[in-house]
């Protein structure tokens, strides 16, 4: 089994996640996904690896390679046979966290340190070469300040979103599409409630039209986690018997947290 060296700095103090960073022997960081569980709030591992499977699906469907973020590995148990474990990237904890499960407090927390701690590894450069003049210093010196104002610029852009992003993952129930909107408006995805209905329909094949002109959900999107419905009815105004309407369509947290996310790699594009 390969060999763990663990190093931690200063932001270790205050974050639990860099608390938990690994670096192999060549310098690369990972983390241990049987350390990280604890911490996006899973207790048993098979709910865990069912996040770690969608994590590895989102991330082949990127076009990214999952085995470069997703090394196998194996935890040595105090008794008995070794237990199944990952080696994962940054990248790799950033879509775990955005596959897991969306009512977990925890998992608003992991998304919103990955989000900010990704796009701030982003944004920094390679090591310059040591300059060989003053006229040289002076210029690396320049450059380099320039790069960090931009990375900080770009931290601070991102890190209201992401609060927000933690607000909607931790509200309660799911939201009609007309309290959706209002809510993904303030996240700052500008969208009203015809333009969200449409947007479900057409970019994300959520929902549909029926013959009857209601908005109907689509099973896949309710077994994914994206949308949910809830039964309606009515009385009759004359015969008072109770008519069955179609039920109301809702966008889970998930769903939100999705829409949120592709459009912040819109922009960022």
């Amino acid at each position: 089994m390969q060999h763990e060296h663990r190093q931690l700095d200063q932001v270790s103090e205050t974050s639990p996640f860099d608390a938990i960073r690994n670096f192999t022997p060549e310098g690369r960081e990972y983390w241990s996904a049987r350390e990280l569980m604890p911490l996006l709030g899973y207790s048993v591992w098979r709910d865990f690896a069912n996040a770690i499977h969608r994590a590895r699906v989102a991330c082949s469907n990127s076009g990214t390679d999952p085995v470069h973020h997703f090394a196998g590995a194996r935890k040595v148990a105090p008794s008995g046979p070794a237990a199944e474990n990952f080696h994962l990237s940054r990248y790799a904890c950033y879509l775990v966290a955005l596959n897991g499960d969306p009512r977990k407090t925890e998992i608003a927390a992991a998304q919103t340190y990955f989000v900010i701690k990704t796009r701030e590894a982003e944004t920094t450069s390679a090591a310059p070469a040591i300059p060989q003049t003053y006229a040289a210093a002076l210029r690396a010196a320049a450059d380099e300040a320039e790069r960090a104002d931009r990375a900080e610029a770009q931290v601070r852009e991102l890190e209201p979103r992401a609060k927000v992003a933690d607000k909607l993952l931790t509200a309660d129930g799911d939201l009609s599409v007309a309290d959706a909107a209002k809510s993904l408006t303030r996240a700052g995805v500008k969208v009203g409630q015809n333009r969200l209905f449409n947007l479900l329909d057409r970019e994300y094949g959520w929902i549909y039209r029926a013959s009857d002109g209601r908005w109907r959900v689509r099973q896949s999107a309710i077994e994914t986690g994206w949308m949910s419905v809830i039964p309606q009815s009515h009385y009759h105004p004359k015969t008072g018997v109770l008519v069955l309407d179609p039920p109301q369509p809702r966008v889970t947290p998930k769903g939100l947290q999705r829409i949120l996310s592709d459009h912040s790699k819109g922009d960022a594009a």
